[in-house]
This record gives structure tokens, sequence and C-alpha cells, in this order.
């Protein structure tokens, strides 16, 4: 039974390493394929294409993590080998939660309608916007290493029974789990809560225009109704697997605390890879040029395979 469940886990992350690959591959392919043609990228291009890149290298440092870890468990437990995985890991993740978050933030500025002037002032500076939002977030990405690197020296004194934290290994072990839960929500929560109230001001912006357009034309969908739908449903399914991998994270590190149990960890752990393995499809379905160019890849893959299939005799 137990093998049964690895082979299952492995398969299953196999899948999911494969479509998060293969997903942000395409779209860093095709963005960059229209960059050479037309020798400029429009900025929401630049953001898929640099959140591609991110998060290939978020599932490449992942699968590093894990292979170092299955055939090394001892060299992956030293404070040195930690923190060479943890580097580019915790980098790529950063990077992939922040970049979604300026994608949201994005669709946000240039989709919705608002009088207000501080809102028109940073829709006439969305790139500035989304390159601030970009800086502040180093600032969290620095906290972050301070952060990790306090929890694992904690670690590394309390496993060698260096009690200089504390009067007990107990106290120790707290504070370490205490830092870890920290680090892992506090910093991870922020860009959530950004992306969702774009969402909410994208909803009100929504619900504003459709009453306007009631009174003056009921009845009639125009352009800039269906552009906010069709953001919509791309920041709400993006919300919701945001919302899955988040709940993931944390049910990993409390069953990490309180029971230590494999299976249930694997479990969230399989989860949680799945955010930026099925978000590359939702915006390959969202934006029209990747979308055209995924069908011309699926004609394509269908006209070869027809060609290698053996004559009827």
């Amino acid at each position: 039974m137990v093998g049964v469940i690895h082979i299952t886990f492995a398969i299953i992350l196999i899948v999911e390493f494969m479509m998060g690959i293969l997903g942000n591959g395409f779209i860093a392919l095709v963005n960059c394929v229209d960059w050479v043609k037309r020798k400029k990228m429009s900025t929401v291009d630049q953001i898929l294409t640099a959140l591609a890149i991110s998060r290939i290298g978020l599932f490449w440092s992942a699968l590093l993590n894990l292979l170092i870890s299955a055939l090394h468990p001892d060299l992956a437990r030293t404070g040195k080998m930690i923190r060479i995985i943890n580097f580019p890991l915790t980098v790529t993740n950063h990077f992939s939660l922040w970049l979604a978050t300026s994608l949201s933030l994005f669709y946000f500025l240039k989709i919705a309608n608002f009088s207000s002037p501080i809102f028109l002032y940073l829709r006439w500076r969305v790139k500035k916007v989304i390159s601030m939002t970009l800086l502040v977030s180093l600032v969290l990405l620095c906290l972050k290493f301070v952060l990790m690197n306090i929890y694992i020296d904690i670690w590394i004194d309390g496993s060698k029974g260096n009690l200089t934290c504390s009067s007990s290994l107990s106290n120790c072990s707290t504070q370490f789990y205490g830092l870890l839960i920290l680090n892992s929500t506090m910093l991870t929560i922020i860009p959530f809560f950004v992306s969702l109230a774009a969402f909410l001001l994208l909803i009100s912006s929504l619900w504003r225009h459709l009453r306007t357009m009631q009174r003056s034309a009921p009845g009639c969908r125009d352009a800039s109704t269906a552009a906010h739908v069709k953001a919509l449903q791309t920041m709400v399914t993006f919300l919701l697997l945001y919302a899955i991998y988040f709940l993931s994270v944390l049910v990993q590190i409390f069953i990490f605390v309180v029971a230590d149990n494999y299976f249930i960890i694997a479990f969230f752990g399989v989860i949680e890879i799945a955010f930026p393995s099925v978000h590359p499809c939702v915006l390959i379905l969202g934006d029209s040029k990747l979308r055209r160019a995924s069908v011309l890849v699926l004609r394509w893959l269908r006209g070869r395979a027809t060609d290698a299939e053996p004559p009827r005799t």
C-alpha cells in the first residue's frame, strides 16, 4: 500500500512538472519569438515572459531539491547545503508570486475605470507601478532571507544540542518553528492580499460601469464590459489557485510541527505544486496571442501524428 502511494505521488509530480515546464516554456517561447519579429514587447508580454522564466527556474530548483534530499539525505541536512538548496528555490518562488501579482495589478490599472485622481495617476504610470511593486518585493525577499538564515541557525544549534537560544531544546525548537511559520505565511500572504484587493476593485469598477450602461443604453454589452469580464475570469482562477497554494503551505507546516506525517505532507506538497503548473494553462487560454499559437501547435502535432500513422490495408 505504501509503495502504491509513493508511485502515485511520483506520477502526479512528474505530470505536474511536465505541465509546468511545457506550459511556461511555451509562454516564454511565443513571446520571445514575437519580440524578435516585432522588435518590441508589450508590458503584459514582459510580465508573462518573466513569470514563465521564474516558474521554469522554480521547477528545476524544486527538482534539484528533491534529488539531493532523496539521494544524499545526510548532505541535505547540513547548514551549508540547506542554504544552497533554498536560495534558488526561494528566489524563483518569490518572483513567481510577485510577478503573478504584478499581472493582476496591470489588468486592474488598464481595465478598471475610476475617476479618482490617484487611480488616474497610477494608470498613466502603470509601468512605474509594476517596477515599484517588484522593487518593494525585493525588500521583502531580503527580509525572507534574514529570517530563513535565523531559523536555519536555530535548527543547526538545536540539532547539535547547543542550547544557546533558550534553556531547553524544546524552547529552541519552538522558536525555530515560530520563525518558519512567520517566514512561510506572512511574506507569502502579502502578494495574495494585493491581488485580492485588485480583484475586488475591478469588480467594483465593473459594477459601476454596468450601472452607467443600464442608464444610458440598457441591454448593451460594450467592449469595456467584455474586457472586465475577461480579466475577472483570469484573476478569479489565479486567486483560487493561489488560495489553494497558500492553504497547502499552512497545512504542511502545521502537520510537520504537530504530527510529522509524511504522507499528508507529501499530499499537500503535490497540491502546492499545482499552482505554478495549472496557472500557465489559464494564462494561455486568457491571452488571444497565446491561444492562437497553442491552436497552431496542436494542429501541427495532430498533422504529425496523422502522417506517422501506418497506412491501412
